[in-house]
């Protein structure tokens, strides 16, 4: 054993020993039961940063504790290997997307490997393979087959001097992030999957997530957004045509004003003659904050009054929500009121606050801006009042509490046959085309005899074509290969095109983890082994992907449970969302931001001048606070990188980096080698754990050590078991190495306390740090690996105190401490308060009620 700490040696020494042995290739085993543990699989951007390193090592402490506690453990890794940056890379160096993404995997690997991370590489995926995106292919041709997935036209962030459809994170400031040109909104048929099928159920599945964070559930709650309300027909003055419209809000349909309607519905073409107008306000869809109309010219009819409102074209109405076209009501919606504001509508009051309703119900409808709310005279309404209250001017409903009334309305609508009572949702069908090359082909063709026809799933996969150009512009570069592009029908045999929209990488990462339960070698959807890993146990990952990447998982796995291939609801039992890694600003008034070493001593290294801290912000490239995670392994070994990110913050806060703390987790670790050093001789040669045949030589020192050990072990334990406070579990252990570093063994009964302790601590060390831990286990005369070993367990009564410290109150506030022998009397224990000073100089002569002991923790004196 050397005697200096040499993490690099250490480590490469046991992830070559982890590989040659296979340690962690697993199979199904019956006859154990299975843990799966899962971190959100990387995008091979090029190199791992501090987030990968925490969110990856708080996964490989749970995989290998549970491992040691005697589970069959599932942990694998792949690559979410499509998207636009290997695109980018294509367009700008001239190198294949495919050439881009495979050297970054082999790169990232590397790092993921130097971490001593331990995945089952047999396992690995990368889903821009032919051989995972065939089932893509796959499971959307079975939702073809169930009409889950179709076809229509939708708006799309379109560049005009690109030809190319734009993802929402490329238009920055409504620009083409590539050229600057102003982004427009366009029509293009677009595949979707029907999502919405499964609205009830993913809402109602919810409600099983009990091991989700409250707020992860919440935002799947909203997303999806179930209301209730009623849709009817406003129909239009002077013409046959009806205008459906959805309203959650049926007790303010007497203060409609306006109707508004989405600029992709069937009648803006028909109403609005100005097409350049109607143009620039599609051009505008969607956009929320800034609110653009255009009257159409033509008036509807509300059904409750027969009076006829304005038709408005209205940018923020959405075809994809409830019918596309609602009734507004300003005086009542923000939304509407600021849209009356802009166009001089009028704002008509029928819900008003139950301390106003009584003030009269004049049927007062006003212009805006300078707006008096009816029945409050006085008072002009500066915005919306959205609340409940009291009917006023809605006729027969009059004076009717709003909560009742939205229920009341409904029923009249109903028995008058104006419409009906319906429920919808916010959740909208997902879109999946994407006009790129990078992605998944949607595996249709399209023949002039048959019309889209879906390929044989024989002739899966479709893959991507080589003899490709990158140019940024044009659209997908598959529309220029003709190899791809030519091919025959499968129904009729005659000439066909095929689709050039590849899939949004969101389906590639909506079932990974079902792939990951069988090897490379058998089938991707074995039922036994998908029935023997699923649900995963634990899955780990960022908060920001706890809408989409969730909600599509789920929705994924209940397809693929009505195809016949499995038998449960949810794919994550567990989610645990860490934190982000944060870091403080560094800027330069000459140079700008930079990077930590560019910094010293208050000053910039390129010009002297001095730096200005910011504040403590996520890590980013961008800013430059951020710190190479191959650097700090270089300098302090992958064990320490580790135990830092771990020991900083719990799991789900966020973690403000700290040099000293990096130093201060790498100090332990070489507290923890030269203990083993120091005694390293002794160890080697005593017999087994705690093996004496004179108890009466053990000393007090060593019988505190013994405690402390079983102590530590409890703690470790029930840290990790509640909510994975991996922070206070090592700071525990911290503890009890320094109880090593002071103990002085005097006999050879002290000498096997001290063996046990120190394996004990190397074990509950090793999920944070397992090279060291193998190394010193080692070192200490055991057989590696450490691995094999189980995970210690606490004995009660070994760990219990020999004294304890009992709190004091007077009159429930805190007045002393004292310390008393653990199972000491109630009577005693009292006897023991009355005499302590403190409690006798507050007490004096005052007559006691009543002492009250809580066992263990504290004395209640009530006077």
């Amino acid at each position: 054993m050397e005697e200096r700490y040499n993490p690099q040696s250490v480590e490469l020494k046991w992830q070559k020993y982890w590989a040659e042995k296979g340690l962690y290739r697993t199979d199904m085993d019956a006859a154990r039961e299975k843990f799966y543990c899962l971190e959100m699989f990387p995008y091979p951007s090029g190199k791992i940063h501090m987030g990968h390193v925490r969110n990856y090592a708080i996964g490989d402490v749970i995989a290998r504790w549970k491992s040691m506690r005697g589970y069959n453990v599932l942990h694998p890794m792949g690559w979410d290997a499509f998207g636009l940056p290997a695109e980018n890379a294509a367009i700008k160096q001239g190198v294949h997307p495919a050439q881009w993404t495979y050297e970054n995997i082999g790169y990232m690997k590397q790092q993921l490997q130097r971490m001593g991370l331990s995945y089952d590489w047999d396992r690995e995926v990368a889903t821009c393979s032919p051989e995972y995106y065939r089932w893509n292919q796959w499971f959307f041709l079975k939702m073809l087959e169930r009409n889950l997935a179709y076809k229509r036209s939708s708006f799309v962030n379109w560049c005009q001097s690109c030809t190319t459809v734009l993802a929402n994170e490329q238009v920055i400031n409504g620009k083409c992030w590539r050229c600057d040109s102003e982004v427009i909104q366009k029509e293009l048929e677009q595949w979707f999957f029907r999502i919405t099928h499964y609205a009830e159920e993913l809402l109602e599945g919810c409600e099983k997530l009990t091991g989700w964070p409250e707020n992860v559930v919440a935002m799947q709650k909203n997303w999806i957004g179930k209301s209730e309300g009623v849709e009817m027909d406003f129909s239009v003055d002077g013409q046959e045509e009806k205008i459906r419209i959805f309203t959650t809000r049926p007790d303010t349909l007497w203060g409609a004003t306006f109707v508004c309607i989405a600029p992709g519905h069937f009648l803006s073409e028909k109403l609005v003659a100005d097409k350049e107008k109607l143009n620039a306000v599609k051009a505008k869809y969607g956009e929320m904050e800034e609110k653009e109309g255009l009257f159409t010219g033509h008036y509807a009819v509300n059904p409750m009054n027969n009076e006829k409102i304005p038709i408005y074209v209205a940018n923020f109405v959405l075809m994809e929500y409830g019918t596309g076209a609602i009734m507004s009501v300003p005086a009542h919606d923000q939304r509407d009121f600021e849209f009356a504001k802009k166009y001089n509508l009028p704002i008509r009051v029928v819900i008003a606050p139950e301390n106003d309703a009584g003030n009269g119900r004049s049927g007062e409808t006003v212009k805006s801006p300078g707006l008096r709310v009816s029945g409050s005279p006085g008072h002009s309404l500066t915005e919306a009042y959205e609340g409940e209250g009291i009917l006023v001017n809605s006729g027969k409903f009059n004076g009717m509490r709003s909560e009742v009334a939205k229920k009341e309305i409904g029923i009249f609508i109903e028995e008058k046959g104006l419409g009906r009572r319906v429920i919808n949702y916010k959740l909208r069908d997902w879109g999946i085309s994407r006009q790129r090359y990078w992605g998944t082909p949607i595996p249709v063709v399209y023949c002039r005899k048959c019309g889209i026809v879906p390929v044989d799933d024989k002739d899966l996969p479709v893959v991507l074509p080589e003899d490709v150009k990158f140019t940024g512009k044009g659209g997908s570069p598959l529309l220029d290969s003709e190899d791809f592009l030519r091919t025959g029908c499968p129904r009729c045999g005659g000439e066909a095109r095929r689709e050039t929209d590849t899939m949004d990488t969101f389906v590639d990462s909506s079932w990974y983890f079902l792939r990951y339960c069988s090897k490379k070698d058998e089938d991707a959807l074995d039922k036994d082994n998908i029935a023997y890993w699923m649900p995963v146990d634990q899955y780990i990952g960022g908060v920001e992907h706890a809408v989409l990447h969730l909600l599509y998982s789920r929705f994924f796995t209940r397809v693929i449970r009505d195809i016949g291939i499995l038998d449960f609801d949810e794919p994550f039992t567990n989610l645990l969302t860490q934190g982000m890694v944060c870091m403080e600003t560094l800027k330069c008034p000459e140079h700008g931001w930079l990077f930590p070493e560019e910094a010293k001593d208050e000053k910039c290294v390129q010009c002297g001048r001095e730096i200005a801290r910011g504040r403590v912000e996520k890590m980013s490239k961008s800013k430059k606070n951020v710190v190479d995670p191959d650097h700090l392994i270089d300098r302090y070994g992958a064990d320490t990188s580790r135990l830092f990110s771990l020991f900083a913050a719990p799991p789900e806060k966020d973690l403000e980096w700290a040099d000293k703390g990096v130093e201060g987790a790498y100090r332990f670790l070489n507290r923890m080698w030269g203990i083993v050093y120091k005694n390293r001789d002794v160890l080697r040669v005593m017999r087994d754990r705690l093996e004496y045949t004179d108890s009466s030589r053990v000393t007090d020192h060593a019988l505190r050590l013994l405690r402390k050990t079983h102590q530590t072990i409890k703690r470790v334990s029930t840290d990790i078991e509640r909510e994975y406070h991996f922070n206070t579990a090592i700071a525990g252990l911290m503890e009890l190495v320094n109880e090593l570093s002071a103990f002085q063994p005097q006999s050879d009964e002290d000498r096997a306390v001290l063996k046990h302790s120190i394996e004990t601590a190397l074990l509950l060390l090793s999920p944070f740090s397992p090279h060291i831990a193998e190394e010193l286990w080692e070192a200490m005369g055991n057989e590696p690996s450490i691995f094999g070993q189980k995970w210690p367990q606490w004995d009660e009564e070994t760990a219990r105190e020999e004294e304890i410290e009992l709190v004091i109150q007077v009159n429930g506030k805190v007045r002393s401490k004292v310390m008393v022998p653990h199972g000491l009397a109630d009577e005693e224990i009292k006897q023991r308060t009355m005499n302590e000073p403190r409690i006798k100089e507050i007490l004096g002569d005052k007559t006691i009620r009543k002492i009250f002991v809580v066992k263990g923790k504290l004395v209640n004196i009530v006077m």
